[in-house]
C-alpha cells in the first residue's frame, strides 16, 4: 500500500517541480528584459531627447537588446579618409611591397623596399587621421634597414611627395 501511494505521487511531484521550473525560467527571463535603471523613465526604444541631454559625457553608456532595432549609422561602415591621400601615398611609396592595409582606419603598413636609385632600404607606417586633404591628417613613419631611425629631413621630403601627389590627384579629378 505504501508504494501504490508512492507510484501515485510521482507525477504529481514532477509535474509540480516541472511547472517551478518553467516558472522560474519565465521570471529569469523577463527580469532580463529590465533596463536595470529602476523604472528611471526608460521605454523599449531608449532615453527620450530630454534624458539625452541630461546625460553627462563622462558617463558610461548602457545598451540593451533594442539598440540592435534602432535606425542608427553603423559607424564600421563610413570610411573617414582622404581619397587623395590614401591614393598618393600608394603611388608615392609603390616601390615598398605593401604588408597590410585598412582603409577603415586609414593605415597602410609597407615591408623594407629600397626607393628607385637609392642604396638604403626603408619601411613605412602611413596612417591617414582625418578625411580633409590637409598635413595633419597624414601621420608617417619611416623605419631604416634593421629598425634603424630615418633622418627627419627624408620623413619630410617623402610627406612633402605624397601631399604634393595628393593635390594633383584632386585638381585632376577638378575638385580644387
Amino acid at each position: 500500500m505504501i508504494k501504490a501511494w508512492t507510484l501515485a505521487a510521482r507525477p504529481v511531484a514532477h509535474r509540480r517541480a516541472g511547472t517551478i521550473a518553467v516558472a522560474a525560467v519565465l521570471v529569469a527571463g523577463l527580469a532580463a528584459c529590465g533596463g536595470g535603471g529602476g523604472g528611471g523613465g526608460l521605454n523599449i526604444f531608449g532615453p527620450s531627447k530630454s534624458q539625452q541631454a541630461r546625460q553627462r559625457a563622462d558617463q558610461p553608456q548602457e545598451s540593451t537588446v533594442w539598440d540592435l532595432f534602432g535606425n542608427r549609422q553603423d559607424p564600421n561602415s563610413t570610411v573617414a579618409v582622404n581619397k587623395y591621400l590614401w591614393n598618393a601615398s600608394l603611388e608615392v611609396l609603390n616601390f615598398l611591397p605593401i604588408q597590410s592595409i585598412d582603409p577603415f582606419t586609414g593605415v597602410i603598413v609597407t615591408g623594407y623596399g629600397t626607393p628607385p636609385g637609392g642604396g638604403r632600404s626603408y619601411r613605412a607606417t602611413i596612417k591617414i587621421a582625418d578625411p580633409a586633404l590637409d598635413a595633419r591628417s597624414l601621420k608617417l613613419a619611416l623605419e631604416g634597414a634593421g629598425g634603424g631611425s630615418v633622418a627627419p629631413d627624408t620623413v619630410r621630403a617623402v610627406e612633402d611627395a605624397i601631399l604634393t601627389r595628393a593635390r594633383q590627384l584632386r585638381i585632376s579629378d577638378g575638385q580644387y
